[in-house]
């Protein structure tokens, strides 16, 4: 057995994989239409976006530092402003991070929302100017996306 010291070294599980190929291949199963993949450059989230993008045959995978768990959610907003209108694209991070920028976005704060490991967030942008801001179109558990196909 190896030993990992570092949090952002440890892989993910056996479970984890088998669980993350299932989602994924639910998403396939649904039509899950995007074309990008971009990923915070811990193990385990890139690990998690490594299945995703060869599932959904995603062929742009992308590490970015922003995503990491002290990463700077106003880079990942300048990031995000530069891509093309109405990209639809999935963004592979860490919690609460990642809750804490969906919160951000749609204007509320605290543990109003819950993105279990393995869950999805459909948030759309709707505008950058001064303040990031948009709504939350559906937020899905890995337990309901298993169960979609």
């Amino acid at each position: 057995m190896t030993v990992v010291e570092k949090d952002s070294e440890r892989p993910l599980t056996t479970e984890g994989r088998t669980e993350m190929q299932k989602i994924a291949k639910s998403l396939k199963a649904i039509g899950l239409q995007t074309n990008q993949i971009y990923t915070s450059p811990l193990k385990r989230a890139r690990e998690t976006a490594e299945i995703a993008a060869k599932i959904l045959n995603i062929p742009t995978l992308e590490e970015w530092d922003e995503l990491k768990p002290d990463g700077s959610k106003a880079a990942l907003y300048r990031k995000l402003e530069k891509l093309e209108r109405n990209s639809r694209l999935i963004l592979v991070g860490h919690e609460p991070y990642l809750t804490s920028m969906i919160g951000e976005i749609i204007g509320i704060t605290g543990p109003r929302i819950v993105l279990k490991k393995g869950g999805m967030a459909k948030v759309r942008i709707t505008s950058f100017t001064s303040q990031i801001s948009g709504e939350l179109r559906w937020l899905l558990t890995p337990k309901i996306m298993t169960k979609m196909s």
